[in-house]
């Protein structure tokens, strides 16, 4: 399996560092997933038998059963993927186990939008049988990105390792230490920090100082906070702000 790492220049001018999934990582993820939906199917069917040879499953219960598979189906084909990755940020059963996550190709967390763009797509790159198409289009760029993936924008990475997440804070949960300027945060500045705080062990030290300097001075320049009231240590500076903002009510 191959693993290819890719930098992605922010619109903040820092460089953000990932590590692109192959085709393994990513059959894995599908093989759980068409697991999962074959696991339905089959309860469905099962189901459909054993109240059929039993005489329940007549007239207008059988033409409302019918009704219901429909509708399940429906929602596997169509709504699964997109559901998952809407609300898990870029991610499916399979893409949790396997370890690899959808972002955007800026480096952002997909939306909405993009999670259902790049699923509908989804048909085309199965065709003919397996992620035929899918497969030859991955082998022909060398993101790895299927048709879906191009139409959305989209790339699909593998997750910090379970070392960094012990590590996304090294300030305590609580301290006195507050800075009310965080209520000032966008959100896209946010997740630039939480994605410079999730990846920080994978950075050269120095490369990782200098771009923590550089995310603490656009934010305190933007924000207007003196560098005299903010912590000495620019992560922890970061930390703070990105806790702070994560935790007041307007964002909620």
């Amino acid at each position: 399996m191959t693993i290819d790492k890719l930098t992605i220049d922010t619109p903040e001018q820092v460089p953000l560092e990932f590590m692109l999934a192959g085709i393994g990582s990513r059959f894995m993820a599908a093989f759980l997933d068409i697991l999962i939906e074959f696991v339905v199917y089959l309860a469905l069917f099962l189901l459909t038998l054993l109240w059929w040879s039993s005489g329940w499953l007549t007239g207008s219960r059988s033409i409302w059963w019918q009704a219901l598979i429909s509708l399940v189906a429906f929602c596997l084909n169509w709504g699964y993927y997109a559901v998952f990755e809407a609300l898990w940020k870029g991610q499916t059963p399979g893409k949790r186990w396997a370890g690899i996550r959808v972002i955007k190709d800026s480096g952002r967390p997909i939306n909405v939008f993009e999670a259902i763009s790049r699923n509908l797509i989804r048909f085309v790159d199965f065709l003919p049988l397996f992620y035929g198409i899918g497969v030859i289009t991955m082998l022909l760029n060398q993101k790895h990105r299927r048709l879906g993936d191009y139409v959305a924008g989209t790339l699909v990475v593998h997750e910090s390792s379970d070392r960094e997440a012990n590590v996304f804070f090294n300030t305590p949960s609580k301290t006195e230490f507050a800075l009310h300027q965080a209520a000032g945060l966008t959100l896209p500045e946010a997740e630039l920090i939480e994605t410079f705080l999730a990846r920080r062990l994978e950075i050269p030290l120095e490369v990782r100082r200098y771009n923590g300097q550089r995310i603490a001075d656009m934010i305190s320049a933007r924000l207007n906070i003196p560098r005299e009231s903010r912590p000495a240590d620019n992560e922890n500076f970061l930390e703070l702000m990105v806790r702070e903002f994560r935790s007041r009510a307007q964002y909620r």
